[in-house]
């Protein structure tokens, strides 16, 4: 039997920093506690998640946890973006992993309150650099609707490519992806 305090499991070290990014107008941080009402109310409001998956606060708090958690699981996960200027939440953004993919996958999104600024733009590129420079992944993906307009313009502006359409919790979807040093398209 091992005496040493410090290996047994009520003192072992399973915690993880979440990377700091920043960009000129931009904070990519671990979430927050204060910070999911803003996240609970995107998730709720049918504008806002209407190419996500809509949920009430139960639900959303979940998800939230879940992915805040992903950094534990994989050491890559959702970031909240928050605006240095104000200090205020504008929206998450993730470079992670699903369980069943090797790719590392880039999502964004912007509270509608803050659509328009370019915020999605800004966010999602310093989290493709953080992977493909960074972490040195070999390729990053999104998925995205086709009726997603605004991410499709994140997508192309980031230089992912089409590549095919698969289903994630029963929609259609589109993987865009982009190699770490492929060319921009």
């Amino acid at each position: 039997m091992n005496d040493d305090p410090t290996d047994s499991p009520e003192n072992s070290d399973f915690i993880t920093a979440v990377p700091y990014l920043h960009t000129e107008r931009l904070l990519l941080r671990e979430y927050r506690r204060e910070d999911f009402d803003a996240f609970a109310a995107h998730l709720a409001d049918p504008v806002s998640a209407a190419h996500l998956i809509p949920a009430d606060r139960h639900a959303a708090w979940r998800i939230f946890c879940s992915q805040a958690g992903l950094w534990l699981i994989h050491g890559a996960g959702w970031w909240a973006v928050e605006e240095k200027a104000t200090g205020r939440l504008v929206g998450n953004v993730g470079a992670f992993f699903r369980e069943d993919c090797a790719v590392m996958e880039l999502g964004w999104n912007t509270y509608r309150a803050c659509w328009g600024r370019g915020f999605a733009n800004e966010a999602a590129a310093a989290a493709m650099h953080h992977a493909l420079e960074v972490r040195r992944e070999p390729k990053v993906r999104a998925v995205i609707a086709a009726a997603n307009e605004s991410s499709l313009r994140v997508a192309k502006r980031l230089g992912l490519a089409y590549e095919a359409d698969t289903e994630i919790y029963g929609k259609a979807v589109g993987i865009h992806a982009r190699t770490r040093g492929g060319p921009v398209v």
